[in-house]
């Protein structure tokens, strides 16, 4: 599979949800059950990844997704140890909301032997960390600190920089388990600053959530811990 970002970037007005499945979290035995669910959804895309995984994990479940679905399976890599050749896309993720060089170059220096040898289609993410309450996984394994829900203008400042440094899209990120989403002030305020596609994830439990953030100008949604919290999250979003 290709042309995943031209996809995104091509489809005018077209609104685009990725379910997020944690390889940590989601056993293979549950795979084809929740694939079933995300099949009958509006979901567009698939992501895999999270900030602690265990080696091998995403490789076996990736391919035990492959299995199940069409969709586009894109990885969403908190380390280098979670890219694998049976996905069909990946976030090359730099986190420029944090200062730590680990997360904003070395662990993609890091990675680049492994990415060679696969058929992946690389997209240039900026990754924005947005503060929402309670620490995330993000802050403690990445040693960096959010950037404040207050401070919007430096963080459509980053955005843009993110943009100019050659990113090819911008993740606005309230962390996995968010109490509450990014708000709409936010997204609009970045999203009419970019030329680029925007994404939006953490905090959306709801439809009325969701709604929210594409009416704000997200050109695609994350949702991951809805599901994994209430698969009859599901029902509400039915194609």
């Amino acid at each position: 599979m290709t042309n995943l970002y031209q996809n995104i970037l091509k489809s005018t007005g077209k609104k685009f949800l990725a379910v997020l499945i944690d390889p940590d979290k989601m056993r293979l035995e549950a795979v084809s059950e929740f694939i079933s669910k995300v099949n009958q959804s509006v979901a567009t895309h698939i992501f895999v990844g999270g900030s602690e995984v265990a080696e091998t994990l995403t490789d076996n479940l990736v391919e035990e997704i492959k299995k199940h679905t069409a969709l586009p399976v894109i990885l969403f890599p908190g380390d280098v140890i979670q890219i694998t050749d049976r996905a069909d896309g990946l976030l090359f993720l730099s986190l420029i909301s944090g200062r730590n060089s680990e997360y904003l170059i070395g662990k993609h220096v890091e990675a680049i032997t492994k990415i060679q040898d696969t058929n992946l289609e690389v997209i240039p993410t900026g990754y924005i960390l947005i503060e929402n309450g309670k620490v995330t996984s993000v802050e403690r394994v990445s040693k960096t600190k959010p950037i404040p829900r207050h401070e919007i203008q430096i963080i459509t400042n980053t955005a843009i920089a993110g943009e100019l440094l050659g990113m090819k899209l911008i993740y606005l990120e309230a962390g996995s388990g968010a109490t509450h989403p990014i708000e709409s002030e936010i997204i609009s305020k970045v999203k009419n600053e970019l030329d680029i596609p925007l994404i939006v994830g953490g905090g959306i439990r709801s439809v009325e959530a969701l709604n929210s953030a594409y009416d704000a100008g997200a050109d695609l949604v994350v949702i991951g811990t809805a599901f994994e919290e209430d698969e009859n999250f599901f029902n509400e979003l039915k194609k």
